[in-house]
């Protein structure tokens, strides 16, 4: 497959909290577009814990926004509220569309992963994700779906950490390689940049599993 070419550097904002920011998700990110050949610069804002509202009240986030010249700013609602509450985690997605829009960017929704303990709670996570990308017209990165694929032919790599609900560095590489394949349809399957923690043969799996949910959307 050719690598693209890209001639200017693609500027992301992450806002979210421990689910973005364990791990380094938005460096494994840039690690892999580098790997083909593409340039991206990104700024991350979190807290523990934090849904979008508190982003948004925080104030910090809406700042950077209307300054900092992003192409995509990826949104990562609180992991539960889509499962507990979707319409308020669509109010809040609301809050930033327009921001983000306005500013001439592009919202990115980070669709996450069910808890180890409730798989079932997948679907309304998808589904509120969805629902909300086709009002908005967001991207919607769907590793929530690459997850539940993964972990349904595979014991290992362990995607959950011992709280049955943060990413091992595994989950947060299959992550990233879901938003090289959405964001810039880049095939990630036999890309040798990753973590040195995780095998060749991990990373592939990975790998395959992020594009076959990619592939098939």
């Amino acid at each position: 497959m050719a690598k693209p070419k890209q001639t200017k550097s693609t500027n992301i904002l992450f806002l979210g909290n421990s689910f973005t920011q364990r791990n380094n998700l938005p460096g494994l990110v840039a690690e892999l577009a580098a790997a083909s050949e593409l340039q991206v610069k990104h700024e991350l804002v979190t807290a523990g814990g934090a849904s979008l509202r508190m982003h948004w009240n925080a104030g910090r986030a809406l700042q950077l926004i209307e300054t900092g010249n992003y192409d995509y700013v990826v949104l990562q609602e609180q992991s539960t509220l889509p499962v507990k509450n979707a319409a308020r985690m669509s109010e809040n997605v609301r809050l930033f569309d327009a921001a983000i829009k306005q500013a001439g960017a592009k919202p990115v929704l980070y669709m996450t992963w069910a808890r180890q303990h409730a798989p079932e709670t997948q679907q309304a996570i998808t589904d509120a994700y969805h629902a909300i990308g086709k009002e908005t017209g967001a991207v919607v990165v769907p590793v929530g779906l690459a997850w539940e694929l993964f972990v349904a032919k595979h014991d290992q790599p362990a995607l959950y950490d011992r709280d049955q609900s943060h990413p091992t560095l595994a989950g947060s590489y299959l992550a990233a390689c879901v938003f090289l394949a959405t964001l810039w349809k880049v095939k990630p399957v036999g890309i040798a940049a990753g973590p040195s923690a995780l095998t060749a043969d991990d990373r592939r799996a990975l790998q395959q599993a992020a594009w076959s949910v990619c592939q098939t959307r």
